[in-house]
C-alpha cells in the first residue's frame, strides 16, 4: 500500500520559477516515455502528434479570487451560486459565522459558515462578484512564488483560450501555448477540444494525511458537451493538456462506464472529486502535458499513477539535475501511459 511519504522528492527551492518566461511558447518540455527520457521544447510538442488526435484543453479562466476585507485576506475557491462562495482565510479563527466583512468599497459579505478544510462561506451583497473582484480583488498566485500579484499576472496567469469565468488557480499547462501554437496543432492533423474545469481547492489542496484513502478531495465543476463527446470519442489518441483536463476527462469516462457507455467517454457538466492514485485503470487519456508538481500532492500522484511512480521520480531527478523550472509559471512534461 502506497502512502503520502512515497510521492515525496528533494527540489531545490532555487528551481520554483516566480515569475513567467519572456515567452509563452520558450519552455522546455522533457518527454517521458516508459523508462525513456529526452530533452525537448515546447515547440517540439507538435512532432508527436499524429492525424486523429484530439488535443483536450481546459479552457476555464482565472478569477482575480484573493481581496481583503476588515484586514482579513481572502481566496476564494468554491462557487456555491451568484452571490455564496467557499474562500481561504489566513485569520479563520479570529471570525466567527454571522459575521460581517467589509471590502475597501463598502461591501459587505455575511460570514454564513465555517469549514477546518473549506474555510468560509461568504455571501456577497453586490450586483456581480466577478465585477467586484475585477476592480478589487488580485489574481491568486501559488503562495511558494512569495510574492504580489505584478502588472504581468493578469495576462500571464491566464491561458490565451480562457473564456468561462470561474477558476481560483490557472490550468497551468496550458500557459505554454500561443495562438501560433494552436493552429499548428491543427496543421498537423490534430482536432482541438477546449472542456472546462474550474480549478478550486481540489486541485491544488495539500495531502495532510499519511494514508491516501483519508484524504478529502474537494469538489469542482466540470463540464464536456454532446459534441465534445462524440469528437473524443471518434478520436485515434486523447492528448490531455494538463491534470484538470485530465481529471474532467478521466470523470466522464467513468460516467460513461457507470452508464454503459460503450466510449470513452460520457457528456459530463457536474461536479467532481475524482482522485487519481496508482493503481487507477484510466479509461480515456493516451498522452499528457503537464507542469512539474509539488512533492506529496495529489498531481504528483496522478502523474505517477499514469506514468509510474518510479518513472516519474527518475524523470523529476533529472528535471532538478537539469535545472527544469518548476510549478506555474515553470517548464513542463509530456507523459506517456504506462502500459
Amino acid at each position: 500500500m502506497l502512502h503520502t511519504s512515497d510521492f515525496d522528492f528533494e527540489l531545490p527551492p532555487e528551481l520554483i520559477a516566480s515569475h513567467p518566461l519572456h515567452e509563452r511558447d520558450a519552455s522546455r518540455m522533457l518527454v517521458v516515455d516508459g523508462k525513456e527520457i529526452a530533452d525537448k521544447h515546447i515547440r517540439d510538442f507538435i512532432s508527436f502528434l499524429q492525424p486523429g488526435d484530439v488535443v483536450v484543453f481546459n479552457n476555464s479562466r482565472v478569477i482575480p479570487a484573493r481581496f481583503e476585507a476588515d484586514g482579513h485576506e481572502i481566496t476564494l475557491h468554491t462557487s456555491v451560486n451568484d452571490k455564496d462562495w467557499w474562500g481561504l482565510c489566513k485569520k479563520f479563527n479570529k471570525i466567527n459565522v454571522d459575521d460581517t466583512l467589509t471590502m475597501i468599497d463598502g461591501t459587505t459579505l455575511n460570514v454564513l459558515d465555517k469549514d477546518d478544510d473549506s474555510g468560509l462561506l461568504l455571501h456577497f451583497n453586490c450586483d456581480n462578484v466577478f465585477d467586484l473582484l475585477n476592480k478589487y480583488g488580485k489574481m491568486p498566485l501559488p503562495p511558494y512564488m512569495k510574492r504580489e500579484e505584478e502588472t504581468e499576472d493578469r495576462e500571464r496567469y491566464q491561458t490565451v483560450y480562457a473564456q468561462p469565468l470561474g477558476s481560483m488557480a490557472a490550468p497551468t499547462a496550458g500557459l505554454h501555448f500561443t495562438n501560433e501554437l494552436l493552429q499548428e496543432i491543427e496543421k498537423a492533423g490534430a482536432k482541438i477540444v477546449k472542456v472546462t474545469l474550474h480549478v478550486g481547492a481540489g486541485t491544488w489542496m495539500p495531502v495532510k494525511t499519511e494514508n491516501l484513502s483519508e484524504h478529502k478531495m474537494h469538489s469542482e465543476w466540470c463540464c464536456i458537451t454532446q459534441e465534445q463527446a462524440d469528437i473524443i470519442n471518434n478520436a485515434k489518441r486523447i492528448i490531455a493538456v494538463g491534470t484538470t483536463s485530465m481529471r474532467t476527462l478521466e470523470s466522464a469516462s467513468k460516467l460513461a462506464k457507470e452508464n454503459g457507455f460503450n466510449g470513452r467517454v460520457h457528456p459530463i457538466c457536474q461536479t467532481t472529486d475524482i482522485f487519481i492514485t496508482p493503481g487507477y485503470k484510466f479509461g480515456a487519456v493516451d498522452v499528457l502535458l503537464t507542469n512539474f508538481h509539488l512533492p506529496k500532492s495529489t498531481l504528483f500522484m496522478l502523474v505517477s499513477a499514469f506514468a509510474g511512480l518510479e518513472e516519474m521520480k527518475n524523470a523529476y531527478k533529472h528535471a532538478v539535475s537539469e535545472q527544469y523550472r518548476f510549478f506555474s509559471y515553470g517548464d513542463c512534461c509530456l507523459l506517456f501511459k504506462k502500459d
